[in-house]
């Protein structure tokens, strides 16, 4: 059924109420000021993650945060040890591994060992 068109004015609203008191605006609630909370210190990222021993992913591999969001994980594929250093990303609490990274095999990953001092000289000559 198609609704009433009918029209009220503003004299029939007016007349219902107190007409003689002004209509009182609503009022905000003031933002209360939040307290400060006493931060924590920071600390050296370096040092913590050096002290930080390796956590266990989903599957039980070995991992070790090496910077925001990326980690060195020690993991067996094709029953092959691999060393993969991936950035990560968080999906339903879960951290996933994400495209960028790199997988290197024991034999790769001694060969970058062995070449980190000659790496070292370079990156101080930057």
């Amino acid at each position: 059924m198609p609704k009433s068109k009918e029209y009220l004015s503003s004299s029939d609203s007016e007349e219902s109420g107190d007409s003689d008191e002004p209509k009182q605006k609503k009022k905000k609630p003031e933002a209360k000021p939040e307290k400060k909370e006493a931060k924590p210190e920071k600390k050296d990222s370096k040092t913590d993650e050096k002290k930080a021993g390796p956590t266990k992913n989903s599957n039980g591999e070995s991992m070790f945060q090496i910077g925001k969001m990326r980690y060195a994980t020690v993991s067996e594929f094709r029953g092959k040890a691999m060393v993969s250093i991936r950035e990560y990303y968080e999906k339903d609490g879960d951290l996933r591994p994400g495209k960028k990274g790199i997988s290197l095999s024991v034999e790769q990953w001694d060969a970058l060992k062995d070449k980190v001092s000659e790496i070292d000289e370079c990156l101080s000559k930057l």
